[in-house]
């Protein structure tokens, strides 16, 4: 029991981490119709920056959030190629995704692991003391679920604003929004910035849990982030109050169900990545079939 136990404590804790990076994802994918593949550089470049900034001795919450802000910012250099130079959306997140192993590397001073052990984390220090003794042995999963939360209800709170509003009508219909005066192309990037921010906040959350940054730690993550969105805005389609916000961190949980269920049915970890394709393929198919390509929210242009 005590085993079965653990086992759906770690899912649930992974599942709201990478949740994070999932809405983020959701965002660029679904909204904006973005294939983004700088995400596989911001989720390691969150855990990079986090490491040094906290062997540096910075409060790790304001790590957080410098590590959301800079990958924000990398959004927007993805964004700017493509929006101004021309470069296609997927190339402009190739070209980032590639600098950004060879930044990760630098930041890491050359080193492709940087562990921070018996340093101050958000799970050891700062509001992870207001935890009662009797639940000090879910405090992990209690802070990524609550910031995994509080990010889905800023994000919710934000596609409600009139940049909210014009974001996701940049995804439907970037010609109705030019006729409003509005720069869609300035949509995009801001709509990049969010995502990526919230990958590299997903990183640094990760890198704390574990006390390390590894620099080939974002290999794989757009798959994860993909069928998690695939997932759980198929799956949850029909539920009419629950918001896609929700649906993609309930994806992320079951996309994570489904690696932990195969490993214990004794999948060598060899074949990790490409059960992760598989799965992912699954979903895509599954999408095509049931849903058709990318459907997006509709927005009313009475809203904006």
């Amino acid at each position: 029991m005590d085993i079965i136990l653990g086992l759906i404590i770690n899912i649930l804790e992974e599942g709201f981490i990478y949740g994070i990076m999932a809405i983020g994802v959701y965002i660029t994918y679904q909204i904006l119709d973005f294939p983004d593949l700088s995400v596989e550089g911001t989720f390691p470049f969150g855990a990079c920056i986090t490491a040094v900034l906290i062997l540096a001795g910075v409060n790790p919450w304001i790590a957080c959030l410098i590590s959301f802000v800079l990958g924000a910012g990398l959004g927007c250099i993805t964004g700017l190629l493509h929006v101004k130079l021309g470069i296609t959306d997927l190339l402009s997140g190739i070209l980032v995704m590639i600098s950004m192993w060879s930044i990760n590397l630098v930041i890491l001073n050359n080193k492709s692991i940087m562990p921070f052990y018996n340093k101050d984390t958000i799970f050891n220090s700062g509001l992870s003391g207001l935890l009662t003794e009797n639940v000090l042995d879910y405090r992990v999963l209690i802070i990524v679920a609550v910031s995994c939360i509080i990010v889905k209800l800023l994000i919710d709170l934000y596609l409600k604003t009139k940049s909210g509003l014009l974001l996701r009508a940049s995804g439907n219909n970037s010609q109705y929004v030019t006729s409003l005066g509005k720069d869609s192309g300035t949509m995009k990037i801001i709509g990049l910035a969010i995502g990526n921010g919230c990958a590299a906040l997903s990183g640094s959350i990760l890198s704390q849990k574990v006390e390390s940054a590894n620099t080939a730690s974002g290999v794989g993550m757009v798959v994860v982030a993909l069928a998690s969105v695939i997932i759980g805005t198929n799956i949850f389609r029909k539920v009419k109050f629950m918001k896609a916000t929700t649906a993609v961190i309930f994806g992320s949980i079951i996309y994570k169900a489904c690696l932990v269920i195969a490993m214990q049915l004794g999948l060598p970890t060899n074949y990790l990545k490409l059960l992760m394709a598989v799965i992912f393929t699954i979903a895509l198919v599954f999408n095509n079939m049931f849903v058709g390509k990318g459907k997006k929210q509709n927005v009313n242009p009475t809203q904006i």
